[in-house]
């Protein structure tokens, strides 16, 4: 048998690149490899939230809930004691507000001021768009928690100073997904100017599809020196508003 020279299987495996790579199947590979790739870089350039998730926002969330003196509500006990002296609120469906039907109703509450924030922010988005929003998730215990994160790598803990504020009753994570990019903006505008305000802690949560919001304690009271117009009211003359549509009264801050 003759000994095939170094630089002639060199040519010989060249040309059979070349042919593998000019072939119609070789194409179809390459194509369907690029296609995916192009497919994965263009979902996350098309999500560029406002609010990314963030350990630093984590941080702020807890730091109001301590400034509060909360607790994390450890179990249903402890919930249902805060449900019967008045401390959480039922959050109830209406015209501007619906709740995932899939929700444990036993966990369909919140803190009285992030339930004033909801009834706020709903109004104010029906009236814009005459869409009602989606409450997904509000209070959790640190023993719902953590099943959530056996199945939710995302989730924040249920303990630290990272924990997850919904352990607190003052968060509520209202549904992004469905939503059109004038409803998305007009969302972000709006938290935008509570954040501004120190009001809400907002993150925009890219696996779950929601607008993760924890509400402040401050929001009781800055709501109570405002006038919050609803959009095209019939039978009242509106000032000049922002685009959250909430006007601030001369007392705000």
């Amino acid at each position: 048998m003759r000994r095939i020279s170094g630089l002639k299987l060199a040519s010989i495996f060249l040309a059979a690149l070349i042919s593998l790579a000019t072939s119609p199947n070789a194409f179809a590979v390459h194509h369907a490899v690029l296609h995916r790739t192009s497919r994965r870089h263009l979902r996350w350039m098309h999500w560029n939230p406002m609010f990314r998730p963030s350990h630093e926002s984590l941080l702020i969330q807890n730091a109001e809930i301590d400034r509060l003196d909360l607790p994390r509500i450890q179990d249903e006990t402890e919930l249902e004691a805060l449900k019967a002296d008045g401390s959480l609120l039922e959050i109830l469906p209406g015209d501007t507000l619906r709740i995932d039907p899939r929700l444990d109703p036993s966990r369909r509450y919140c803190r009285p001021w992030t339930l004033s924030f909801v009834d706020d922010l709903s109004e104010a988005f029906y009236n814009r768009f005459h869409q009602q929003i989606q409450v997904n998730s509000a209070v959790r215990t640190v023993k719902v928690q953590k099943k959530l994160i056996r199945h939710n790598r995302n989730a924040a803990p249920w303990e630290g100073d990272t924990a997850s504020s919904h352990l607190a009753g003052v968060t509520v994570d209202l549904q992004r997904r469905g939503m059109s990019k004038p409803e998305i903006r007009w969302m972000e505008h709006y938290l935008f100017y509570m954040k501004a305000l120190g009001l809400v802690e907002p993150e925009e949560e890219r696996r779950q599809w929601v607008f993760h919001i924890m509400v402040s304690g401050h929001y009781a009271d800055w709501r109570e020196t405002q006038t919050i117009f609803p959009v095209e009211h019939p039978d009242q003359e509106k000032p000049e508003l922002p685009s959250t549509e909430v006007a601030v009264g001369s007392g705000g801050k």
